[in-house]
């Protein structure tokens, strides 16, 4: 499994380079280095994304399951999976921030290093 997703990775960056590419001129600035930004900060958000999600389906199968041995907690048990579901949304939202970041802050003085923009 794990060779068919490295292979399925390799093949997705290799063929967004190809398209992404074109042909030399002084306007074209190709894949580069906002390009590598960019996908950098998406695959971020997205790996945080999926990681936090199957955190918070454990989180929520192992309240569902404490819920369904002892219903007397119930209460108690809603409210610290409410809280840890909450941590990992935060973590969420990091990531969120932090492509952002990686982009919005680093685009002017990428744009003022190529040369592009006032």
């Amino acid at each position: 499994m794990k060779r068919v997703v490295s292979l399925g990775v390799f093949f997705l960056l290799v063929g967004a380079s190809l398209a992404l590419a074109a042909e030399g001129g002084a306007s074209s600035l190709g894949f580069g280095f906002l390009g590598a930004v960019v996908l950098g900060a998406c695959l971020g958000v997205g790996i945080a994304a999926s990681g936090c999600g199957v955190g918070m389906g454990h989180a929520t199968r192992g309240a569902c399951e404490g819920i369904a041995r002892n219903p007397e907690l119930a209460g108690k048990l809603t409210v610290t999976m409410i809280l840890g579901l909450a941590f990992i949304e935060a973590l969420t939202l990091y990531a969120l921030v932090l492509g952002f970041y990686l982009i919005f802050a680093k685009l002017g003085g990428f744009l003022a290093a190529a040369g592009i923009g006032g």
